[in-house]
């Protein structure tokens, strides 16, 4: 190593720590669930997973992604379109296709590679892309690679901002023209304004994109997301999504759309031609979550029911936490390292939750980011809002 180099990255990290925002993971040994052991901790409550349905440790998930690494074992060692492609492959595709009403699906090893891979391939020179300005990471940097693209960006859930947007991509004589927006905000809570975006989309002839990798799972009746949430299935031109969260937690995304869109995909996309596929044994474990899913829609009731009653127990006891219809309930705290330090010290009291801060929320709007999962027991919700309202008096957040 360049010792030179290595002096620089040690003074930038001892910075992190001065500052007290420096990132320490934390080192589970049991499976995902409500309560998990950790070596830093021991047995805690988890309110920071994305397991919003609780399906990470479900027996019948479980055992699928088994059968599934027993029966085509750990994968083809290359990309798809040379060495082939597992018929689980196909037939997880087809699924996702007909849970969210589109035509098609393409399975990728995470929605971040879905999103990289969406935007470069279908918008060329003379296309435009008009993206939320809080839009996740993935679909930020997925927009950056379609660099002949004219990209911009709208003030966040500003319908008059987007439509003043796509008047002048249309003025400028742009072909295709975009929009993006996450269904539900991860950072917020909140949900986009669909129905708007739909029409606005309608009206100026541009192509909607919902990446609803927070939503599924979790929004409509039966879990199919935002779209379903509005009553928009079908209405939605392009979907990207997430494998990894409510459905099962271990990885993979996707695009769904058109059939003519996901041809393109195969033939031009280049996470889909240079990475591997998504492991056979996630596949199976995923097409187990959406069956569990349609056969137990009680659990997404169930995860509401939970969300509202963490939510009034976040307001009865002082905090006051972003409005939201989602499984996020954020509490906003202020300062990076205040956030980082109040969650460590939730930890001590048992509480499994992270402080995000700057870069991943801008500068004084760092907070704690509770989320809910279907599974969480009331003693156990109630177990976390006495941590909580004993660390917020703590640190004076509460009288």
């Amino acid at each position: 190593m360049n010792t030179a180099f290595e002096a620089r990255l040690r003074s930038e990290l001892d910075e992190l720590h001065k500052a007290g925002t420096y990132k320490h993971l934390r080192h589970l040994t049991t499976p995902m669930a409500p309560e998990v052991h950790m070596e830093e901790a021991g047995d805690v409550i988890v309110l920071s997973s994305n397991n919003y349905l609780g399906l990470s440790d479900q027996a019948e998930v479980i055992e699928a992604g088994i059968e599934g690494l027993k029966k085509y074992g750990a994968g083809t060692a290359s990309v798809r379109f040379i060495c082939g492609t597992f018929d689980i492959h196909r037939t997880l595709e087809e699924r996702i296709a007909q849970f969210l009403g589109t035509e098609a699906s393409l399975t990728y090893v995470a929605c971040w590679n879905a999103n990289t891979g969406l935007f470069a391939t279908i918008c060329g020179e003379g296309s435009a892309i008009i993206s939320d300005e809080l839009n996740h990471a993935s679909i930020i940097d997925g927009v950056r690679l379609a660099s002949k693209a004219k990209r911009s960006v709208y003030k966040h859930a500003d319908m008059a901002d987007l439509e003043a947007r796509l008047q002048q991509a249309l003025a400028d004589n742009l072909s295709p023209i975009l929009v993006v927006t996450d269904g539900v905000f991860s950072m917020e809570g909140s949900i986009a304004k669909l129905p708007e975006i739909v029409a606005l989309c309608k009206k100026y002839g541009a192509v909607s994109v919902v990446d609803d990798s927070h939503g599924t799972g979790v929004m409509g009746k039966t879990g199919r997301g935002t779209i379903e949430h509005f009553g928009l299935t079908g209405q939605v031109d392009i979907i990207t999504g997430t494998l990894g969260k409510a459905l099962g937690g271990a990885a993979g995304g996707f695009v769904a759309g058109s059939s003519a869109l996901i041809e393109m995909l195969i033939q031009r996309s280049r996470p889909q031609l240079f990475s591997n596929a998504l492991p056979a044994t996630v596949a199976a474990s995923s097409l187990a979550a959406l069956d569990y899913l349609d056969a137990h829609p009680e659990i997404v009731e169930r995860l509401r029911e939970n969300v509202a009653y963490f939510r009034a127990g976040l307001q009865r006891i002082g905090f006051k936490p972003l409005d939201g219809p989602s499984a996020i309930v954020p509490i906003i705290v202020g300062d990076t390292a205040f956030a980082i330090a109040m969650s460590d010290k939730l930890l001590k009291r048992g509480i499994f939750v992270t402080g995000f801060g700057f870069p991943v929320v801008p500068e004084g709007t760092a907070r704690i980011r509770t989320q809910l999962s279907a599974k969480l027991t009331k003693d156990e919700m109630d177990r976390a809002l006495t941590a909580f309202e004993s660390v917020g008096k703590e640190v004076g957040l509460l009288k």
